[in-house]
């Protein structure tokens, strides 16, 4: 059965854009077919982080508005057979795209894929909306700023309409460091946000490296990338223990 997963954060920098681009790739590679759409049609920034720079086309308004078939629209990759892009709109203001249109995409994309991960724009707007109208389950992907966490949770109130073991939290970008000089933990993270943990991810200098070269993490990095991939295989329903950092 295919699973639509938006990806989404109330605050911006908590890294939804790696986590789509580097899941998917993993989810790919345990021999899913894979989308990864992107949702952000202000800065549409997932294309490089999947080392798919500049080579699409069309978007998902294009294939929502009929204008073209999802095939025609999704960019494959050429190093990994099982991973595809479908872009994003980029505009200044809200696309012509309305919530049943996405609905009636989805249904396309259920049709071809295993699994689509949605990276959507931070806040609440309406790429959170449209975002939304596809999904069949949420992550909420937070970092252990107290900011950060303010807006997990303001975000998990907008998700109500999920079932409850169908949103989950990702804490990304952990320091040991200065998670222990706050005298912070994740579990702390897990109660501010009360979301069930999906999984942690390290802060990696590899990272920003990888996005800013437009290469996946997988061929620069092990650390931050296994985190990832342990997420992955946790939602293909594997136990998997939390990475430790």
């Amino acid at each position: 059965m295919s699973n639509i997963i938006a990806v989404v954060s109330g605050k911006g920098g908590t890294g939804k854009t790696s986590f789509t681009a580097n899941v998917g790739l993993a989810l790919s590679m345990l021999g899913y077919k894979t989308l990864c759409l992107d949702c952000d049609f202000t800065l549409r920034n997932l294309d490089l982080a999947l080392g798919l720079s500049d080579r699409a086309v069309m978007d998902f308004s294009d294939v929502a508005g009929g204008r073209c078939s999802l095939q025609e629209a999704v960019v494959s990759s050429e190093k990994y057979p099982d991973l595809d892009l479908l872009s994003a709109p980029l505009c200044d203001g809200d696309p012509d795209v309305t919530a049943d249109q996405m609905r009636a995409l989805a249904k396309e994309i259920r049709d071809t894929y295993a699994y689509c991960l949605i990276d959507a724009p931070a806040g609440l707007g309406t790429g959170f909306r449209l975002a939304l109208a596809m999904a069949d389950s949420a992550v909420v992907v937070t970092t252990t700023d107290a900011s950060a966490l303010r807006d997990a949770q303001r975000t998990v109130m907008e998700l109500k309409a999920f079932p409850a073991d169908h949103v989950h939290l990702v804490v990304n970008r952990v320091d040991k460091k200065l998670m222990r000089s706050m005298r912070m933990t994740i579990d702390d993270a897990i109660d501010t946000a009360g979301l069930p943990l999906l999984g942690v991810v390290p802060e990696d200098k590899d990272v920003p490296y990888a996005l800013n070269r437009g290469i996946p993490l997988r061929e620069c990095n092990y650390f931050a990338e296994r985190a990832y991939e342990n997420i992955a295989k946790r939602l293909v329903g594997r136990r998997v223990p939390l990475l430790k950092i």
